[in-house]
């Protein structure tokens, strides 16, 4: 990849770009003032890393040189400094490798994830638990804020569906690999004789949508209060604070009922609505998603899986790319690296394959 005539690219396009911020008829218009700011921050952090990877070159070929001198102190410490440096410049030429790729317009944007229970009864509603709390770990490790926007727990302490919001710095980037059908193996606690059984969960990650994104006109709307449940069907909440809203032109149903009062609810549904809208949309404009994006969630049928949970093998596979990892417990408890850094190295590999190919 020619580095530098891209990084020329960015520079010019960067003036642009700074250009049109100090114009304040820009904020006139919410849409375009968002989509500007972003291309900005990308912009700059990409030129940042350039400058970043620069210095470290330079700085690795004159402890190099200095290595090789003939201060005996001074070639110690320049060659204790090599090894990191070394380290460190691979892993920056692959970041900016992927910030020169065609820009992904969702990847900075906060995320909803919808986890629903598929197959599989109570051992799946406990496992959607159990990917529940392994985002919101996951998320509190890269200092992430976690909000429940909605959910149906279910009588065996898991959940039959809930739906987090999730806001910080690119959360879609890294979370969109989660998208589609997880598969768990294990005995469950109530089976008596040993086996092991087969549960799956469904996982779509949303890019959050924004109310410059999509227009929600009142007449395509009905909106319907009810009163809230608890588990089972107890600790019934005897207010009608529970919100339902249709979107007829659709047939999308969401609803809410998690929230303090009515007004929260229908935001939070509203939201909700906005992001599976918007989502709809963007897969009808980008039908050349890669072969990982392709698909955001199936029916929770077993044998469409993107990933198996192996409890008496301690393994975690990921069917996308065969990677197979025995970290089990890590990444249940919120260590994703591993799993999404494969993943991020396998989309970008082809998205450089397409675009090699294009030209």
């Amino acid at each position: 990849m020619d580095y530098a005539a891209l990084i020329e690219q960015r520079r010019r396009r960067f003036a642009e770009v700074s250009e049109a911020i100090e114009d304040p008829s820009l904020f006139s218009d919410a849409k375009r003032a968002t989509e500007v700011m972003r291309e900005h921050r990308r912009l700059k952090e990409t030129l940042d890393l350039w400058e970043d990877l620069e210095s470290s070159r330079r700085q690795l070929a004159d402890n190099e040189e200095l290595a090789r001198g003939e201060d005996p102190e001074l070639a110690e410490m320049a060659a204790d400094e090599i090894p990191e440096l070394q380290r460190r410049i691979p892993e920056m030429e692959e970041k900016l490798q992927y910030l020169l790729l065609p820009a992904d317009p969702d990847e900075d944007r906060d995320a909803l994830v919808e986890i629903r229970a598929g197959a599989g009864g109570d051992e799946a509603s406990l496992f959607a638990g159990e990917l529940m709390r392994m985002y919101q770990r996951y998320a509190e490790n890269r200092g992430w804020k976690v909000e429940h926007l909605g959910s149906s727990p279910s009588e065996v302490g898991g959940f039959k569906e809930v739906v987090l919001r999730i806001a910080g710095d690119e959360v879609f980037r890294f979370l969109k690999y989660e998208s589609g059908v997880h598969r768990v193996q294990r005995v469950p606690a109530t089976e008596t004789q040993g086996r092991i059984h087969t549960s799956t969960v469904t996982v779509a990650v949303l890019p959050e949508a924004e109310e410059v994104d999509i227009d929600l006109k009142p007449d395509d709307l009905r909106i319907e209060v009810c009163r809230a449940g608890g588990a089972g069907g107890q600790h019934v909440n005897r207010t009608e604070s529970a919100v339902q809203v249709f979107h007829l032109p659709t047939g999308i149903m969401v609803r809410c009922e998690d929230g303090r009062s009515q007004g929260q609810n229908k935001e939070r549904a509203l939201q909700i609505l906005r992001s599976r809208l918007y989502e709809q949309k963007q897969r009808e404009v980008q039908e050349n998603y890669s072969a990982n994006r392709r698909k955001l969630i199936g029916s929770g049928d077993r044998s469409e899986k993107i990933r198996t949970y192996n409890f008496p093998q301690s393994r975690i596979t990921d069917h996308r790319i065969g990677l197979t990892t025995h970290n089990i417990d890590g990444i249940l408890n919120g260590s994703l690296e591993e799993l999404t850094d494969a993943l991020q190295r396998a989309e970008m590999a082809e998205r450089l394959a397409e675009a090699e190919a294009a030209r």
